[in-house]
């Protein structure tokens, strides 16, 4: 919802748009630093009070951003929320990893990655659309009051959280040792290595699309929203197919073309195309994603035996990936949008490329 706004809220708050730009890793960042601490604690606690407990939290900060009178307060409560919510994204696919058998899990990991994909895109669209209506701060209100909508309907679910606790108490530094441990085998440190690499490219594109589709086309906020609005529908739509063709084929050849085409339509927005096409190389783009990492996701659950702590890694490798993409992309502003999306998507196919190598051993078991 908040990058198409980036130039709107630039002018509101009289700043920027590379000081507005920083709401998005602000949020990004802390969001990647909480997954570690409620990875753990959902291993030893259970996952159905930190699922709860999150989602409080973003519920009541959320709500709290509406009242922001600065760029500034703004981005702090994004941070503040980040820190909040991160469990929620990580213990949805720790509870996938419970349930199911890791050749079954790529459906399941299918609906999250495509729930999530469907609310980038809605987000997105809405936003922009709403935003004359009912100000931006109506928008941060309403978001908060849906998700109290989705938490009551939540409740009626919760045995399937598991309430599980663990009698094993762990300190700090088997904690700690166990993160490590994940990075060392050639599994775990090529698979967080693309995680990473591959959600700093998503989200530095995704991120400033906004403002390049308002400086190339001179369109307003509904132009941005209805431009992105390819972006989420592939996984809205065929995240669940996509899971359930990892399962029956393996992640080896499909990782790979998603990078390579995620990286070709990041580059073909440059070519002197007719705004009507920019919707259909963002849902190329956006079919990237979901051909990588929701598959990516799918093999973390299968890392090793403490699947909270392997889960929570990857969710802040993950969000620390889409805040850095964010910052490494605006600070590559002065060399031109233009320039900042071919050096992104040559860099997405080189990636592709190599991990015809690497994931050569992801085949169906």
């Amino acid at each position: 919802m908040i990058a198409p706004l980036i130039p709107r809220l630039a002018t509101v708050f009289g700043v920027s748009v590379q000081t507005m730009g920083l709401a998005v890793p602000a949020y990004l960042i802390a969001y990647g630093v909480g997954t570690l601490f409620y990875g753990p604690v959902s291993d030893r606690r259970g996952r159905r009070p930190v699922i709860v407990a999150t989602l409080v939290l973003f519920i009541v900060l959320t709500a709290l951003t509406s009242l922001a009178s600065s760029s500034t307060q703004l981005t702090l409560l994004r941070l503040a929320t980040g820190l909040g919510a991160g469990g929620i994204v990580p213990l949805g696919v720790m509870i996938v990893g419970d349930l199911f058998p890791y050749a079954e899990r790529g459906r399941p990991i299918g609906w999250l990655f495509g729930a999530m994909a469907g609310g980038m895109a809605g987000g997105s669209v809405a936003g922009v659309l709403l935003e004359p209506l009912v100000s931006w701060q109506g928008l941060f209100f309403g978001v908060a009051a849906v998700t109290i909508v989705a938490f009551v309907g939540l409740l009626q679910y919760v045995s399937l959280l598991g309430n599980r606790r663990s009698a094993i108490r762990k300190p700090l530094g088997e904690i700690v040792v166990g993160y490590w441990s994940l990075l060392g085998t050639v599994r775990g440190r090529r698979t967080y290595g693309y995680v990473f690499l591959n959600a700093l490219f998503h989200s530095g594109v995704f991120t400033w699309l906004g403002v390049y589709f308002s400086r190339r086309y001179g369109v307003g906020e509904i132009g941005i929203g209805l431009a992105l609005l390819g972006y989420g529908i592939p996984g809205f739509l065929f995240g669940p197919a996509i899971g359930r063709l990892a399962d029956r084929l393996g992640r080896s050849r499909l990782i790979p073309a998603g990078l390579i085409l995620a990286g070709i339509s990041a580059a073909a927005l440059t070519l002197p195309i007719h705004i009507a096409m920019a919707p259909v190389l963002v849902t190329l783009l956006s079919l990237g994603y979901d051909l990588t990492q929701p598959l990516l996701a799918g093999i973390v659950t299968d890392l090793g035996p403490q699947r909270g702590q392997a889960v929570g890694l990857m969710a802040f490798i993950l969000f620390v990936g889409f805040g850095v993409g964010s910052l490494v992309f605006g600070a590559m502003l002065p060399l031109g949008i233009e320039v900042d999306l071919v050096i992104f998507g040559c860099a997405a196919v080189l990636l592709g490329l190599l991990a015809l190598v690497l994931f050569r051993g992801e085949t169906r078991r």
